[in-house]
């Protein structure tokens, strides 16, 4: 089963919301998948997803309620096919606590949507609103673009 972690700073705002669109669109794919997310940092961990992420995620039908957040650990580059940053800081921290071993595909979630290659999905959590639909809008494209491919690889 493909295995992918979503990761940004403090896993309450971005990557859970790209780890509940991902399962939304595998699971209407109907393709089975392992998905997670975590912070480069811990500042949040046992924590919800911010409450504004929580709303637009159920706007869209989908409950991230549930999750709660963790910083990345070692292991999560033996456990998971991709690491998925959501910006290149964050990218640059994963390559740098990557152990020389680890078996994962870093990427940008953007990346994966083509005409975005390279870009960052905005962190919204010192915004409005209007920031968490413009970071759904991403990462729902993100996670249609991944279901596509990881459907034709299986």
């Amino acid at each position: 089963m493909p295995s992918v972690l979503f990761v940004c700073l403090g896993n309450i705002c971005r990557s859970p919301l790209a780890e509940g669109a991902l399962r939304a669109e595998a699971m209407r794919a109907g393709l089975a998948l392992d998905v997670d997310s975590a912070g480069t940092g811990a500042w949040h961990s046992g924590e919800p997803p911010d409450p504004r992420a929580q709303a637009v995620a159920a706007r869209h039908g989908i409950d991230i309620s549930g999750q709660r957040a963790r910083q990345i650990r070692p292991e999560d580059f033996q456990r998971f096919d991709h690491i998925i940053a959501m910006d290149h800081q964050n990218l640059s921290n994963l390559r740098k606590v990557a152990p020389a071993d680890a078996r994962a595909r870093l990427s940008l979630l953007l990346d994966h949507v083509p005409g975005h290659e390279g870009q960052a999905v905005a962190d919204p959590y010192f915004g409005n609103d209007t920031g968490f639909d413009a970071t759904w809008n991403d990462v729902r494209a993100g996670a249609r673009n991944l279901v596509a491919a990881l459907a034709r690889v299986e």
